[in-house]
């Protein structure tokens, strides 16, 4: 009897010897690291490819027409990725401002648009002078119908070239705030 006692602690020993080692070597942080993993590699919960969205007012005319080479929509943010975006903005008129850019955030329920490198924003008057406005990064709050950017712009237009650092854009009535280091060029006609 002796014996058989011996073995069975023997083996109760031994079993819990591998409980332990197996215990350190499993450690707690290294599971959140794999969720945090499977995370980071799976925020999107839809996305599409070469989409079209057109946008009518509630008189029926068309608001805006906007295309994207790439759209992604993250589950946890509620924030929708967009690539290439272009945007045609009607507001109801007949010529539209053509909006562009290399990326695109928008905010959940579409309550701001970030628009994010080499950011185009052209219009072409009843007159046929264009306006161009460059920067590198604009905010825009659509329910508001304004817009603005901490970074440096350049407006071209048909009498000149301003340049800035800063701007705030109320499009409702056309006005634009150019907040510092404002220069321009313009010509005389």
């Amino acid at each position: 009897m002796p014996r058989k006692l011996f073995n069975i602690l023997l083996l109760a020993c031994a079993a819990a010897l591998l409980v332990a080692l197996g215990y350190w070597n499993i450690n707690p942080e290294s599971f959140a690291e794999q969720d945090r993993a499977v995370t980071v590699q799976n925020p999107v919960d839809f996305y599409a490819t070469n989409t079209n969205t057109v946008q009518y007012m509630v008189d029926g005319k068309l608001q805006y027409e906007m295309q994207a080479s790439k759209v992604e929509h993250m589950q946890a943010s509620d924030i929708t990725l967009m690539n290439s975006p272009r945007v045609a903005l009607y507001r109801g008129e007949e010529l539209p401002w053509h909006i562009r850019s290399e990326r695109g955030e928008v905010a959940p329920a579409g309550k701001e648009v970030e628009l994010i490198d080499q950011v185009r924003v052209e219009r072409t008057d009843a007159k046929g002078r264009p306006t161009i406005l460059t920067t590198s990064r604009l905010t825009v709050f659509p329910e508001k119908e304004y817009a603005q950017t901490q970074q440096a712009v350049r407006i071209d237009a048909a009498n000149g070239v301003t340049t800035a650092q800063g701007m705030k854009a109320y499009l409702n009535d056309g006005r634009m705030l150019l907040l510092s280091n404002v220069r321009g060029q313009h010509e005389v006609r």
